[in-house]
């Protein structure tokens, strides 16, 4: 867990560091808003394509090459960013450059969450799922905050680059390391040795349980990814909001950070509550609703104060959904179908966080930013009640216990 943990803090950094760059950038490089949706979806939509083949090949051959491999493909991807801003065509660049970098998350999304699952019991799976996310996830918003801030300062410090570039290649940098350091540290914990060649790679898990987490986080990240990241450095332009003195582009990444680290602790809260109350299904009600408050926060903030508190709503709902939901997805799930239910849900959120930009760019163009905020507060609840459906076909009960849902066979390889 302290290997997976690391190395994904450190590739997070390219996942980050764009966000708030892009947006700007489309001003800049003349990209329309559209186009620029569409490149921050780009990951989303590759690696919806990857991730049930990536769930297969991890039931298949195991967790440590995958892991290894998907590393060093988000590092080529990160490097993509400095060619692209360099280079003729650059929304062309960095749509290629998204999409590698979604191959590569696919292949380290599936590993990281099935040897979560591989390592830990019934008693204390939704705090170790917490822990792995949540602290992996810390590498996206110190992305967030040195693509925001190194692109607002370091302007001609090294060789007369651009912000943005010296940004993008520091990420680099840090993607290389990540990739270094999975190789030399983390194990195997899906297979003995043996490849399953019965397992095809175009395999899914479609039971009802998968589908039901997989609706779950479709709905959460929508809103989240979708529409909060997408749109927030545009919606702090427009209110001329500013963190530390910085501009849109440097105080949008610290209100994305304050968002992901809010999400990152209460991802490891969030599961050590579902753990100790003997069923997950409360803790993640009570999340969905600290998100759809947030939400409704946000539509009607005006000060540094006021978007602080919402993103801290919003972080800590999404982050107390994920490690409890993912949790909850292993309870549910025999440890030989692990990577392939994982692919599944890993395509049902990225749908969600994919739409989202495309949607909510241009509407906020049209109908401004509180109407779409306050739709946004109304999708968590959907969640919930997704949640509550599946739940009730799944085992009959609304709130079914941890330890009469956990499946047998859920433990780590010998």
């Amino acid at each position: 867990m302290a290997s997976v943990i690391a190395s994904t803090f450190f590739v997070g950094f390219g996942g980050g560091v764009i966000f708030p760059i892009l947006p700007n950038l489309g001003q800049v490089l003349g990209i329309s808003p559209f186009l620029v949706g569409i490149i921050l979806s780009a990951n989303r939509f590759s690696r919806l394509f990857a991730n049930a083949p990536a769930g297969s090949l991890v039931d298949r051959i195991g967790t440590r090459k995958p892991f290894v491999v998907g590393m060093l493909i988000q590092a080529l991807a990160t490097f993509g960013y400095v060619i692209a801003y360099v280079a003729p065509a650059p929304e062309a660049w960095f749509l290629l450059a998204r999409i590698i970098w979604g191959l590569g998350s696919a292949l380290v999304f599936a590993t990281a969450y099935t040897i979560a699952a591989d390592v830990s019991k019934s008693g204390s799976r939704g705090q170790s799922m917490g822990l792995i996310r949540g602290g992996s996830i810390f590498g996206f918003p110190t992305g967030l905050v040195l693509g925001g801030i190194v692109s607002d300062v370091a302007d001609g410090v090294l060789f007369a680059l651009p912000g943005d570039v010296i940004a993008f290649i520091l990420a680099t940098v840090f993607s290389l390391f990540a990739a270094a350091l999975a190789y030399a540290t983390v194990p195997e914990t899906h297979v003995d040795g043996e490849v399953n060649r019965s397992i095809k790679p175009w395999e899914i898990d479609y039971t009802v349980s998968t589908l039901t987490v997989g609706l779950v986080n479709f709905t959460i990240l929508f809103a989240y990814i979708g529409a909060l990241f997408a749109t927030l450095v545009l919606f702090l332009g427009e209110l001329e909001v500013s963190v530390f003195g910085f501009d849109s582009q440097g105080s949008s990444g610290i209100f994305m950070a304050v968002t992901v680290i809010a999400a990152a602790v209460f991802m490891f809260y969030g599961g050590y509550v579902s753990d100790n109350r003997g069923s997950r299904v409360p803790t993640l009600l009570v999340f969905v609703l600290i998100s759809s408050v947030g939400f409704l926060l946000l539509a009607v903030a005006s000060s540094v104060w006021t978007l602080t508190l919402a993103c801290i709503f919003i972080g800590a709902g999404q982050g107390g959904t994920s490690g409890p939901l993912i949790a909850l997805l292993a309870d549910l799930t025999p440890n030989d179908r692990m990577g392939r239910a994982t692919g599944t849900n890993n395509v049902l959120g990225d749908i969600g966080g994919g739409v989202g930009p495309l949607v909510s760019l241009p509407l906020v163009e049209t109908v401004g930013f509180w109407p779409i905020y306050a739709a946004c507060a109304l999708l968590p609840l959907i969640a919930g009640g997704i949640l509550l459906l599946g739940m009730k076909y799944e085992t009959g009960h609304l709130f079914p216990t941890t330890a009469v849902i956990d499946t047998d066979g859920n433990s780590p390889a010998d």
